[in-house]
């Protein structure tokens, strides 16, 4: 059967205008000729919304979101709450309910709503995971040609045939010409990114337009779909050694995951979202999605060596003062300006990077590694995790954010994300953690807490550990030098330390030592444990089967 075909048996649309399967040049011109929408806060709806660089389209297209939908619209995010899955679901406050009800009325109105348009559509077909064993046929269906030219980069294709769709594929559907009415439609707002579990559909409706939501609906959905067949979906990069000695690194934004993840000794695997199987790890994409503010080229050579490659996608990077995108060089735009937002971004193809690991795959994993950035300078830089410190400190995922520049924020501020990936989490935490805790007894997989954060007080006193030295921990526990070095227990968080670490100064290894101040870093350290406590309190890890360690 034809993706016409298709389409109309599964939708009922059948006065549009479908373009299956373009390739990247394709996609390149025709988004630059057709997508058209809002891109200034008080601006029209049919204003361009790609462009060419002076490169045309031997470099990168240039793509401009809706000014008011430069991240994941986390308030607009909802699930059918089915009667069959209401009970499995971890709703949350970014993933609520959406009423079965409203929604069988909602997506008929939506392909009304494109028939009676003549609309045109981009159709991509590709997969979510390299693994041909565990991949889904994965489907983009939108107005826009730069978002079917995202999902192109961003997943793999033909990992095998398709024959499956039916029974195991997913359709995104994304209208951003649709405005949603929340009296009759039962959103919050007029926009709407909605998952449908029953019936394998994503549905993305009005400024909801940043590329980045038809990546993470999926990460979304494969969250849910993948631990029914007892297969570990994570929010992580990976990267494997010339012995074969996999690792997984966890950790939020501004712990050092893609950093560390990036070693010229060890191949990489991805840098985001990955699934733990039968055969081992796997990347559930084929391309990267970079931050650009304030980018260091010299510290970043591939990412700013890939702005200039065809087929690569830079969003909300503003034009120069006085001159036209067209007119300029994808390497003299100013990644500094953040007026747009601060979230500008880059896809490029995982290939770009040097030294990939064969079909984004590797073996079982050796070593996992919990990341965080302690900015109150309390935790050890690194700790020997048992499996129920694992359990605890995977679900906690913390983090903290810095001292920000508004008046009376003086100190860092706790974050606490669980599963180190939280609003993608679509099972509670105890299904992950079950499943991790699981593969690592299974394979003999050792498990540390790496922290790239503050020693010696907190940030504005003390200063950041050296890249060296967290390097240098890093590889010990990569190595196994850690598995049988002597430790001591911190007597605040209960956390095993290392008295040793080759080419590490042994004082830095228990962070009360590095304080002036031996009191206040007690203090400091009961004020984080009690945080870590109202957490845990919080969220319910205890009703979780979650056992508490500090």
């Amino acid at each position: 059967m034809s993706v016409v075909r298709q389409l109309e048996t599964q939708f009922g649309l059948n006065n549009v205008d479908l373009h299956v399967g373009l390739s990247q040049d394709q996609l390149f011109h025709r988004a630059i000729e057709h997508d058209r929408g809002r891109v200034r806060p008080d601006g029209p709806d049919d204003e361009q919304k790609a462009y060419p660089t002076a490169l045309g389209n031997a470099g990168p297209l240039v793509y401009y979101t809706d000014p008011s939908c430069t991240g994941r619209p986390v308030q607009d995010t909802f699930a059918v709450a089915w009667p069959e899955i209401e009970d499995e679901m971890w709703w949350k406050p970014d993933f609520k309910k959406f009423d079965p009800d409203h929604f069988e009325a909602l997506l008929p109105r939506v392909v009304q709503h494109l028939n009676d348009r003549n609309s045109t559509l981009y159709v991509t077909d590709v997969f979510c995971g390299a693994d041909p064993e565990m991949a889904r046929p994965y489907r983009f269906v939108g107005e826009y040609a730069t978002h079917a030219y995202f999902c192109n980069i961003m997943f793999p294709k033909k990992v095998r045939d398709d024959a499956d769709r039916e029974t195991e594929g997913w359709t995104l559907l994304n209208v951003p010409s649709f405005r949603c009415d929340p009296e009759r439609d039962g959103t919050l707002s007029e926009r709407a990114v909605i998952v449908d579990v029953r019936n394998r559909v994503g549905l993305v409706l009005g400024r909801a337009d940043y590329c980045g939501v038809n990546k993470k609906t999926m990460f979304t959905v494969m969250n849910f779909v993948l631990p029914k067949d007892d297969l570990l979906p994570m929010h992580c990069s990976a990267n494997v050694g010339q012995d074969g000695d996999s690792a997984i690194l966890f950790g939020l934004s501004g712990t050092g995951k893609t950093t560390l993840s990036a070693d010229p000794q060890r191949e990489l695997i991805g840098d985001d979202e990955h699934v733990w199987g039968l055969h081992g790890i796997t990347n559930f994409e084929d391309g990267c999605y970079a931050k650009l503010i304030d980018l260091n080229k010299e510290a970043e050579p591939v990412i700013a060596a890939a702005l200039s490659l065809p087929g690569t996608l830079i969003e909300n990077v503003p034009p120069l003062p006085g001159q036209a995108i067209e007119e300029t060089h994808p390497q003299d735009l100013d990644l500094m300006d953040g007026s747009v937002t601060e979230n500008t971004r880059f896809a490029y193809p995982l290939l770009a990077n040097p030294n990939v690991a064969e079909g984004a795959s590797g073996p079982h994993p050796r070593t996992i590694v919990l990341l965080t950035a302690d900015a109150f300078g309390v935790l050890p830089p690194i700790s020997i995790l048992t499996e129920e410190e694992v359990m605890y400190h995977f679900v906690t995922g913390f983090t903290s954010k810095l001292a920000g520049t508004e008046v009376g924020v003086t100190e860092p501020q706790a974050t606490f994300s669980a599963c180190f990936g939280a609003p993608f989490m679509s099972h509670k935490p105890s299904v992950y953690a079950e499943l991790l805790a699981i593969e690592m007894e299974r394979h003999e997989t050792r498990c540390v807490l790496l922290n790239t954060g503050w020693s010696g007080g907190a940030y504005g006193t003390g200063s950041r550990i050296s890249i060296g030295h967290t390097r240098l921990l890093l590889n010990a526990a990569l190595h196994g030098e850690l598995d049988h070095e002597e430790t001591e227990l911190h007597p605040v968080f209960n956390l095993r330390m290392p008295k040793h670490c080759p080419g590490v100064p042994t004082e830095i290894l228990n962070p009360r030592n590095t304080w002036d101040d031996a009191e206040a870093y007690d203090a400091a350290a009961l004020k984080l444990r009690d945080m870590f406590r109202e957490n845990y309190e919080a969220k319910g890890f205890a009703e979780l089967g979650i056992k508490s360690v500090m």
